[in-house]
């Protein structure tokens, strides 16, 4: 069967995530080992036991997913499962993980530069200045078209394309709070404020994009062993070049989850593995591509469910 593995991105953490595959994957133990070193600092005891305030902080919330994920990746290969994805993607941070994965970047260059990426981001706008908000049952162009009538010379723009019905808006708190109002008058099913600390993917963290290219400059980037799909085109690229010019990007840009997966349907993509913490993108898939095989793996049972799915389809 032709798969695509996906990552998820901030949102999907939680205290202890991991503590259990460690105790069946020496893979993974080593992971978390190897994020410690590089970042110079012990993610892992703040992931297996909190405290949660502190999990959930930008800064500690990327390197805590990545580090899961590939943790997760890793104890995959090390039981055997041959992984050759026609595409790797991720949603947002998800996509440092993804390149991870597929060899671009080293997991010590990938919790480096997603832990600044996030301090970097906590920085750009104080708090309570940004806010985002999540808009349920508009679609695309109604959501762009309530972001520019709240705007009133604000920023308020489309920042997660999460499924043709589920976007995501950002910008300054009181734009947003505007466009939440008005997508409810112009007939959204549900409009909420979204708890978080930053406003993600939207003009106001183009600062953060400046300080992120420098951070890349201190990584070593390879050619991938697949194509990822890009959150920032929705389409496939390889060349590291492209690839970096999409992450500085990325970082103002909004996500353009519900287009790639898509793109990856559309170039014959069957089935979509999740790697990582929740099963937060294998929902979104499921209302995108609904023909498509879902899998999420995070615990050591979903571990044996890989190979079953991805022979179990092929055959079908």
């Amino acid at each position: 069967m032709k798969y695509a593995i996906v990552f998820p991105g901030q949102g999907s953490q939680a205290v202890g995530m991991g503590k259990e595959l460690c105790g069946v994957s020496t893979a993974a133990k080593e992971t978390f080992a190897e994020a410690d070193e590089a970042l110079g600092f012990s993610l892992s005891d703040i992931i297996f036991n909190g405290p949660e305030d502190k999990l959930v902080l930008t800064a500690y919330t990327q390197p805590a997913i990545l580090a899961m994920s590939i943790a997760v990746f890793r104890a995959l290969q090390e039981k055997g499962v041959t992984l050759d994805p026609a595409f790797v993607a991720g949603h947002s941070l998800g996509e440092y993980t993804a390149l991870v994965a597929s060899g671009v970047l080293s997991l010590a260059d990938g919790v480096r530069l997603v832990h600044k990426r996030g301090s970097f981001m906590q920085e750009a706008v104080p708090r309570g200045v940004g806010a985002m908000a999540a808009i349920l049952g508009l679609e695309a162009d109604a959501v762009r078209a309530v972001c520019a009538e709240a705007a009133q010379g604000e920023v308020c723009e489309a920042a997660n394309y999460n499924t043709p019905v589920q976007i995501v808006i950002s910008g300054h708190t009181a734009a947003v709070e505007r466009a939440v109002a008005l997508a409810s008058a112009k007939g959204a099913k549900r409009s909420v404020m979204l708890n978080v600390s930053a406003p993600f993917h939207c003009s106001l963290m183009r600062p953060v994009a400046d300080r992120l290219a420098a951070e890349m400059e201190k990584c070593v980037w390879n050619p991938g062993r697949c194509p990822l799909v890009a959150n920032v085109s929705a389409q496939p690229v390889s060349d590291v070049s492209a690839i970096r010019d999409g992450l500085y990007a990325q970082t103002y840009s909004p996500v353009r989850w519900t287009e790639s997966v898509q793109t990856m349907a559309a170039r014959g993509v069957e089935g979509f593995i999740e790697v990582g913490p929740g099963k937060v993108l294998a929902g979104t898939v499921k209302k995108i591509a609904r023909q498509a095989a879902v899998l999420n793996v995070e615990q050591p049972a979903d571990l044996e469910q890989v190979v079953p799915f991805i022979e179990r389809k092929a055959e079908a």
